[in-house]
């Protein structure tokens, strides 16, 4: 996922200079009506922005709103720079874009939308656990979840690598638009992945799989983490890193690293990407912007290519889920204008327009929504991505919960999880080292 993320730290140590204050009025009313100011993000799909627009435009004609729509791209941080620039100066939009990890330290400069969340459960289904935990502080919502840049990290394989070299049919383990075949996916769990990682990796084609301080990183291996029951802080704040479950999870990595590329440690959000796309890997733990890539660049490899669930643990199949959110600001001066909108661009058919705009690559978080048509018409192969949206027993998780967010955050902005990995792996220290090490890392966080 060739995104970029501000570390905690690094957002906190930057200014930058807020947006104008805009002079919005408040209107009361059957329609919202006056003006209204919203940036969302400059989605790397080139058709989102404008499926987007076309959304937003037709909603404010009918409600007669002189709508303002910006695009903020993620490079150079600028989606986060702008959240903070805004929250910091308490002007700027009414409706903010605000990624997955960042609405709590917003929380107190945003609007709660507890008023929008049952309704839209009632119509859309559940949502996600991790929805809530990464938007919803002391009891109220303080931004809503949304599809539009929410995506998942299942497994994306090369369907001739795996079947010549570890002999799995992954398009027969998990086919298109049917039901996986139960014996073999019961068999796809992580010592079984293990095994097909060093049959690839003698065959000189390796799992890309990166160790170092990336969101992709710490996102599959956080993912792996739950799949054990691996916790290093449990629920209510108590370190629990000297465990069986993790000291089982790092015996794992133990026996998986000599079978990845050696360069993983250093790999960022794009490395395992590229690597795939260049035909050297069989598999990687990614959204589809690999596949997506590779259409376009080099399409012998993305015929190849097929999205599946990953492996499963002790407690499950545990797929990272990356939820993101739109806010509104608590000092706009049109939120009934704002709640429409998001209300809007909440309905079935909005949020269909956009994802299938993003050819899939966004995932919806109510469980409704899991039967749009684009990941079963996009290709090729067609059907490659059928599996891509989390369905049967694959359940969405967040690196480093259940910790609490606060103490989350800092674990996630440190990326503590593949740090303790490389502790065992790449610096050859023992396990009951390495976990000594993280103990004391999450004490310094407790006493922050």
């Amino acid at each position: 996922m060739a995104e970029t993320r501000l570390t905690r730290r690094t957002l906190l140590q930057t200014t930058a200079a807020a947006t104008a204050a805009l002079a919005l009025p408040f209107v009361h009313g059957a329609h919202a009506a006056g003006t209204l100011s919203a940036f969302f993000w400059d989605h790397p799909v080139p058709s989102v922005p404008p499926a987007m627009r076309k959304l937003c435009e037709a909603w404010a004609a009918k409600e007669k709103i002189d709508l303002q729509l910006d695009f903020v791209s993620t490079n150079g941080d600028k989606i986060l720079l702008t959240v903070a620039a805004e929250g910091q100066a308490r002007s700027g939009h009414d409706i903010a874009t605000i990624p997955s990890w960042y609405v709590s330290g917003q929380a107190d400069r945003l609007e709660p939308v507890d008023d929008l969340i049952p309704a839209l459960v009632e119509q859309n289904g559940k949502l996600d656990w991790t929805a809530e935990y990464l938007g919803k502080f002391d009891g109220h919502w303080a931004a809503l979840p949304v599809s539009t840049g929410s995506p998942t990290l299942p497994a994306c394989a090369r369907i001739d690598l795996m079947k010549r070299h570890a002999g799995i049919d992954i398009t027969d383990m998990y086919p298109a638009g049917g039901q996986p075949n139960k014996e073999l996916a019961d068999n796809w769990n992580w010592d079984n992945f293990l095994i097909a990682a060093r049959k690839c990796f003698e065959a000189g084609y390796p799992f890309g799989l990166p160790l170092g301080v990336s969101p992709d990183s710490v996102d599959w291996v956080g993912a792996m983490f739950a799949s054990y029951g691996a916790e290093l802080v449990d629920r209510n704040g108590n370190i629990t890193a000297n465990s069986e479950p993790v000291k089982a999870v790092l015996d794992w990595f133990k026996r998986l690293a000599p079978f990845l590329p050696p360069e993983v440690y250093a790999w960022d959000n794009s490395s395992n990407n590229k690597y795939l796309i260049s035909g050297k890997g069989s598999l990687i733990l990614n959204p589809p912007s690999a596949w997506a890539v590779a259409v376009r660049d080099a399409p012998q490899v993305a015929e190849q290519l097929w999205t599946f669930p990953p492996p499963k643990g002790p407690k499950g199949r545990i797929e990272a889920g990356i939820p993101w959110y739109w806010g509104i600001w608590n000092f706009s001066r049109n939120k009934s204008a704002a709640k429409e909108l998001l209300m809007f661009l909440s309905q079935r058919s909005s949020v269909e327009a956009l994802v299938t705009a993003s050819h899939g690559y966004d995932v919806p978080l109510y469980e409704k929504f899991h039967d749009f048509k684009v990941w079963d018409e996009e290709g090729p192969p067609k059907g490659t991505l059928h599996n891509y949206p989390p369905r049967g027993d694959t359940v969405l998780s967040i690196a480093c919960a259940p910790a609490p967010p606060k103490i989350a955050n800092q674990m996630y902005a440190q990326a503590t999880m593949t740090k303790l990995v490389a502790h065992c792996t790449q610096q050859g220290e023992s396990i009951d080292k390495a976990i000594a090490w993280a103990e004391q890392e999450l004490e310094g966080f407790m006493r922050g």
